[in-house]
């Protein structure tokens, strides 16, 4: 089957065409041998007869010759005589010539015993009449032998014409089994001529049913279609293989398109992202502001500290508030942990000289650990403060701050002693600090402000939409409350 694949289309034709014939042909030849074979059978049932009576003829003709001779005594009665008497010789010798069980054969042995009489008893007659004589006595007796031989000739003859009818049956028995063979021959010869035919045709009609199938789904812009993928290098399947490339190629196309639409998504998210980016920038502007209310309570503390104990721990607070405002002007893009928990020691400490004993910090971080990891500058410290504001509404607030390393993450908690967080404020929040942008923040700010006061609003959203965009994913931060006073803030930063 692999030879004809690289055949072409019209060497397959011809070579059906020239099978059909060859088998054709084989049938023609073998209905001649039938037809030598009937011929033969039929000729060969009475050939027997045929001979005896040739054999009889000869001995007519040799009687005749012999009675010519005797009564005319002539040159050419002779001469007939010994070439009957020869041919008749030569005929006793192909003739049975012992006895036998067997009927026919039996017959023939009488026969040729009776001619070789009648050739003995006419020599001795015609030896007589050579010399002569008037007895005639073997003359008689060649012609009684006569009679007797052409009696058993008769009956031998009878016996072959049973016999032969016999065998006549038989043949044509054998006959209508041939013909019912070769009824069967012809019928599957028909068949497989049929089959080779539906072979054929198919393997040009179903590769072209096909393509015409394909044809109309990819007219009606249905490219999801499968390929061919012929092996064969006839006609149909150079069409075919021309028909796959084509579709591959309007596959490449389609995917290019769609490439192409993506990288314009690509370029509109990253335009998007500018604008946080800008949202980023407008909030670092905002943090370079100073509060002026925060302003004016730090300094009045400041003074009263000044009055009312020595210039030493003055001296240290201003260089606390210092330190915090030289950290929120320098407006960094990021920094490391540390640096973020260096400013939330100054922020606490200026806290707690403003709220006094009102205020407790506690903090679980490692001793002698360096955490060098980095992140969006101004992350820490603005959830310190949001937790310091909600936590101080009750009479004593409590906030806490641990970091640690998990499952390949540095895990920032910080939470409070305040009440319990509004689970639907909480998932907004986490939408549109998810969602990002300036448009979200914008969306975000009067609504959650008014719902949730100093304790959220736009400051969370700009906290997480920082981290979002900083580490391009959205599981670094989480808010959540596991009882009805506490409410924690979770970030979690790759540990690289």
């Amino acid at each position: 089957m692999k030879l004809t694949e690289n055949k072409s289309l019209r060497w397959k034709i011809m070579a059906s065409i020239i099978a059909a014939f060859l088998i054709m042909s084989a049938s023609l030849a073998l209905t001649m041998l039938m037809e030598h074979y009937v011929l033969k059978s039929v000729g060969e049932s009475y050939k027997s007869n045929s001979e005896l009576n040739v054999f009889a003829n000869d001995l007519a003709r040799l009687e005749n010759s012999l009675e010519l001779y005797i009564e005319y005594r002539t040159f050419e009665s002779i001469d007939a005589y010994y070439a009957s008497s020869a041919r008749v010789e030569d005929l006793c010798d192909a003739m049975q010539d012992s006895p036998s069980t067997n009927e026919v054969r039996q017959k023939e042995y009488v026969v040729n015993q009776f001619a070789q009489s009648f050739l003995y008893y006419s020599s001795k007659a015609v030896a007589e009449r050579r010399a002569n004589s008037t007895s005639g006595n073997f003359y008689l007796q060649s012609l009684e032998c006569y009679r007797f031989l052409l009696e058993e000739i008769q009956k031998l003859n009878i016996l072959y014409m049973q016999n032969n009818a016999e065998f006549y049956a038989a043949d044509r028995n054998n006959i209508n089994l041939l013909f019912k063979v070769y009824a069967v021959f012809f019928a599957l010869f028909f068949v497989f001529i049929l089959a080779l035919l539906n072979f054929l045709i198919g393997k040009i009609t179903r590769p072209l049913a096909e393509i015409s199938s394909v044809a109309l789904r990819v007219a009606q812009q249905d490219f999801d279609v499968p390929l061919f993928n012929k092996k064969s290098h006839d006609e149909i399947g150079n069409i075919c293989r021309a028909f796959d490339r084509m579709i591959i190629s309007i596959r490449e196309y389609i995917d290019k398109i769609w490439e192409k639409a993506r990288t314009e998504n690509e370029l509109r998210e990253r335009q998007m992202e500018m604008q946080a980016l800008y949202a980023d920038a407008q909030l670092k502007a905002f943090q370079s502001q100073i509060n002026p209310h925060f302003l004016f309570n730090t300094l009045n503390t400041g003074a009263q500290l000044a009055m009312m104990e020595g210039a030493d721990k003055t001296c240290f607070f201003i260089e606390q508030t210092s330190d915090f405002f030289r950290y929120n002007i320098a407006q960094k893009e990021d920094a490391s942990i540390d640096d973020e928990l260096g400013l939330v020691d100054s922020f606490v400490y200026i806290m707690k000289v403003r709220f006094g004993k009102r205020l407790e910090f506690v903090k679980n971080i490692p001793e002698h650990h360096k955490f060098s990891q980095r992140l969006p500058a101004m992350t820490l410290q603005p959830l310190v403060e949001n937790c310091i504001q909600h936590g101080l509404q009750n009479s004593m607030g409590k906030v806490f701050l641990s970091v640690k390393e998990a499952d390949g993450f540095v895990e920032i908690l910080v939470g409070d002693n305040g009440s319990k967080f509004d689970c639907g404020v909480r998932e907004e929040i986490l939408k549109a600090a998810r969602s990002g942008g300036i448009k979200s923040l914008a969306a975000k700010k009067n609504s959650l402000g008014d719902k949730t006061g100093e304790h959220t609003g736009i400051g969370l959203i700009n906290v997480f939409s920082r981290l979002r965009i900083y580490f391009h994913r959205d599981d670094v931060f989480d808010i959540f409350s596991e009882d009805d006073s506490e409410m924690k803030f979770l970030i979690r930063i790759p540990n690289v």
